[in-house]
């Protein structure tokens, strides 16, 4: 047994002689090899485990010509919804047994992601998953497809590159139907920026249900996804006597919408009903507990794997694409339209 005081880490031979078995024996094991018995895999995988044994990923690599490697490119991480998608695709490729090697851009440009890709495709990742829902980039995803297999998540659904993203065009038809469905005669809407993927569907799904079913179609007012953004949307609406349900697009401006509207003497839900999106851990905290729209995150992360893996199996296969649908949550935000 290797003496875990040196600084010596356990090598294949410590557990080969641990196991009573060959090197040649932990090898097929440690690759998953088919040609082992369960009676010595269980024995040799008992050996790595008392020893801490860690296979050499550079090693493995040269015997599969398989590195178990996926790289993810990123960006804005402190945003709730680009964070979340990162920690689902992390979580779903671990599960599957895959390393992860992340680039997070600080900005979003086409030669940024370019570079980007090509950095992880010469560091020999299997494939790579983008996080970019900006406008900016869609048109760039299939050029970087032809460096590295490469999935797109949450970036709409570009042609030649296979997509899993969340609807979010049926996640603003659900928000809106909603405060319709309870009697408002229309909803107004603070909408992400127009530079977004996520802004402009949501708006689109927004206008589209107001269209159907004969409603008047407000002015949105833009807000760059933060509570300060909701805010000063929230002082302009808090004005106009004729607002009585808002819909954001997402849960970080329905905060300052709800400060704002608060300081106007204006209740919500009693004069105004409030939906956002995203559902954020703390919405269901908010006074009162905001309705919203959720995104399943890890969903999404399992998905954009599926796809990538699938990818890696047929590479000149045709592209594949994955729409998750979003679940309308319903809370204490908003209720039917006040009588005037």
């Amino acid at each position: 047994m290797a003496d875990h005081g040196t600084p010596n880490p356990p090598i294949m031979a410590d557990v080969a002689q641990l196991a009573g078995v060959s090197h040649q024996t932990v090898s097929r094991v440690v690759n998953d090899h088919p040609n082992v018995s369960a009676r010595t895999r269980a024995r040799v995988q008992a050996a790595i485990a008392e020893l801490g044994y860690r296979p050499n990923s550079a090693a493995r690599t040269l015997v599969t010509r398989r590195s178990r490697t996926l790289g993810v490119v990123s960006f804005e991480s402190t945003l709730y919804g680009p964070a979340s998608m990162l920690h689902g695709i992390e979580q779903a490729a671990r599960n599957a047994d895959f390393f992860v090697s992340i680039v997070s851009l600080r900005a979003i440009t086409q030669r940024a992601l370019l570079d980007a890709v090509g950095r992880l495709a010469e560091q020999a990742v299997e494939g790579v998953v983008v996080i970019a829902p900006h406008t900016s980039t869609n048109d760039v995803l299939a050029q970087a497809g032809r460096l590295v297999p490469l999935v797109g998540a949450g970036c709409g659904l570009t042609a030649g590159v296979p997509m899993a993203a969340i609807d979010q065009r049926e996640g603003a038809v659900a928000a809106t139907r909603h405060l319709l469905d309870l009697g408002h005669r229309t909803v107004h809407h603070v909408a992400g920026p127009v530079t977004w993927l996520d802004a402009v569907g949501r708006a689109d799904g927004w206008r589209a249900t107001l269209t159907e079913a004969g409603a008047a179609v407000p002015e949105p007012l833009t807000g760059d996804w933060s509570a300060r953004s909701g805010y000063e949307a929230g002082r302009r609406l808090a004005r106009d006597p004729s607002v009585t349900a808002v819909f954001c697009a997402n849960d970080h401006m329905a905060l300052g919408v709800l400060r704002a509207l608060h300081e106007a003497g204006r209740r919500v839900p009693e004069d105004v009903s409030l939906v956002g999106f995203d559902d954020i851990p703390e919405a269901a905290y908010f006074i009162p507990p905001l309705s919203t729209v959720r995104q399943d995150f890890g969903e999404l992360g399992r998905r954009s794997l599926e796809l990538l893996v699938q990818r890696l199996g047929e590479p000149s296969g045709p592209p594949g694409n994955v729409l998750i649908p979003p679940e309308l949550v319903v809370r204490s935000s908003a209720r039917p339209a006040p009588r005037t």
